[in-house]
């Protein structure tokens, strides 16, 4: 498997970050975790259209998560390209009246005319997706916050927390990932409820006995602050700082 950051950021403009997207390359298979604005111009310098992907995970439905969701779909429709494949989109509770309340509002320019859209919400779940074992557990962020644990048929694993607090079930999800990509949205001194700092993503990390963590989305104090440092204070593993493009391999 392989990981590409798509967006380190959040919804706060930067030159540097973009909103919130990663794209997991597992075998022939592209799944996109979360679309924040401006990810369908990162997923084409990645070299995946909106033609190629397979899935749609969604950790939950704040905007600078979902802002090219519409755009993805509207996409799809070009005429003289259009997607045919159908499109499995997975989130917590309540994304399909989200997606009604889309429908409402954009009408048919979020209808598919040449594929469907298949919706299934998720919380503690567990199911065979596009060749990966995938696991689901609810997350102390927003109502319809979840993880996902995703496993190949190798066995590696890899953890997405989206946005969320320190809680219980993150560390189960985590628990002996080789690759768990955490966010850390504040400098340690400068906790916001519903969020990670560095430490506390350290201390997730270790708890799990991950063998690697990456940190994201990161708003802007985050760049002044040696976040690297304040994570390993407590976590004995390898740290990544995400960078916009950045390429992994799991």
């Amino acid at each position: 498997m392989e990981l590409i950051i798509l967006g380190s950021g959040t919804g706060v403009p930067s030159l540097r970050r973009g909103s919130p997207a990663a794209l997991l390359k597992a075998g022939d298979k592209s799944l996109l975790l979360d679309s924040g604005s401006g990810t369908l111009v990162r997923m084409l310098q990645a070299g995946v259209s909106y033609k190629d992907l397979d899935v749609i995970l969604y950790s939950h439905i704040h905007p600078d998560h979902v802002g090219d969701l519409v755009p993805l779909i509207f996409a799809c429709r070009y005429k003289e390209d259009p997607r045919e494949r159908d499109l499995l989109i997975l989130g917590g509770r309540g994304f399909r009246d989200y997606f009604e309340g889309l429908r409402w509002v954009y009408g048919t320019w979020v209808e598919p005319e040449t594929f469907h859209i298949h919706i299934e919400e998720v919380l503690t779940d567990d199911m065979e997706l596009a060749g990966l074992r995938v696991s689901t557990l609810p997350l102390e962020h927003a109502p319809e916050s979840v993880g996902y644990r995703l496993e190949s048929p190798e066995g590696k694993i890899f953890v997405y927390s989206g946005d969320t607090d320190y809680c219980h079930n993150i560390v189960e999800l985590a628990r002996g990932a080789d690759l768990l990509l955490l966010e850390a949205s504040f400098p340690d001194m400068m906790k916001v409820k519903g969020h990670l700092t560095p430490s506390l993503a350290g201390r997730i990390a270790q708890e799990a006995g991950c063998k690697r963590l990456v940190l994201t989305h990161f708003y802007p104090p985050c760049d002044q602050f040696d976040i690297k440092r304040d994570c390993q204070r407590v976590y004995q593993g390898e740290v990544l700082l995400a960078e916009d493009m950045m390429r992994i391999e799991i």
